[in-house]
């Protein structure tokens, strides 16, 4: 089932919220949508592409988290120890930062595309920040 639709460099993918697993994260950031930043290329973290929120609040603790998205899996990083984030793996990743281990709730999932999921992360790392927007389908 397709919700939304995440648009990265001009790359469109479906995708699907995972609302019976993060339910209260999905509230949240279905109330920001359209949702609309740049990611750039994840540090400590592997094969991965992040937008940094610094103190956004989304106003939900952890569910649904994990340390080890799948490629297509976004997470979203609620704050604490490091700053709030939303990240994307399109390869292998161990979700961390400078701090340590971290663990994000896994809320979306995208559902089309995997293929040219790969072209994002290079695109990012030697271009520098790309545009990425989230929109309800």
């Amino acid at each position: 089932m397709t919700n939304l639709t995440v648009t990265i460099a001009g790359v469109t993918f479906d995708a699907r919220f995972e609302e019976e697993a993060a339910p209260k994260t999905v509230a949240a950031f279905r109330a920001r949508m359209p949702f609309i930043g740049q990611v750039v290329h994840v540090r400590w973290s592997g094969e991965g592409v992040w937008i940094p929120l610094g103190e956004t609040d989304f106003g939900v603790g952890y569910e649904n988290h994990t340390s080890y998205p799948a490629p297509g899996q976004i997470i979203l990083y609620p704050g604490g120890i490091s700053e709030t984030e939303i990240l994307l793996a399109y390869g292998g990743v161990h979700f961390a930062s400078k701090m340590g281990q971290l663990a994000g709730n896994h809320f979306i999932t995208l559902t089309s595309g995997l293929d040219r999921l790969a072209q994002i992360g290079p695109k990012v790392l030697w271009e520098g920040a790309q545009d990425i927007r989230f929109e309800l389908a």
